[in-house]
């Protein structure tokens, strides 16, 4: 099976997704940031990492979704919000309808720590972003706890 993993990552959570996501896959395999990654099209599956930006994929990831066609697709993301929360359901929706193209085979998302930066000019807007309750839990991630799971429902795609 030809397998390609692409990633796009800020603060290097979602590349540590990816790099997990390539450590379980089997021999025919390659992993690109998303800026140096090839056409999609000709790979058996194609898995991608993004981040959320206001609840939609980056917009790299986003871009590069649109291209992927007739392909089985493993989608994958870090956040700040909770795991299960509508923000990250919703951004996963997303996802999936900008791959309209291509076949979904599965998909998980965790919390990673958001950039603490970005996080106090986010609190200090006059409405801050429903997601922004969840943000003192994601530190420390994504964790080992985290990328044991996502291994976990990689081997289940395969």
């Amino acid at each position: 099976m030809k397998t390609l993993v692409v990633y796009s990552s800020q603060s290097g959570n979602t590349k540590k997704l990816a790099e997990a996501v390539y450590d379980v896959l089997p021999e025919e395999k390659e992993i690109h940031p998303v800026d140096e990654a090839p056409d999609p099209n000709g790979y058996d599956l194609v898995a991608v990492g993004f981040w959320f930006k206001s609840g939609n994929p980056d917009p790299k990831s986003s871009e590069y979704l649109k291209r992927i066609k007739g392909t089985k697709l493993f989608l994958f993301a870090t956040h700040g919000a909770a795991a299960n929360s509508d923000h990250a359901r919703k951004g996963m929706e997303t996802a999936k309808g900008l791959a309209e193209g291509a076949e979904i085979v599965g998909t998980f998302n965790c919390q990673g720590a958001v950039n603490p930066g970005l996080l106090e000019k986010v609190k200090a807007r006059p409405n801050p972003p429903e997601w922004i309750g969840d943000a003192d839990s994601a530190v420390g991630h994504p964790d080992e706890k985290d990328l044991l799971a996502l291994k976990e429902k990689v081997k289940e795609i395969l």
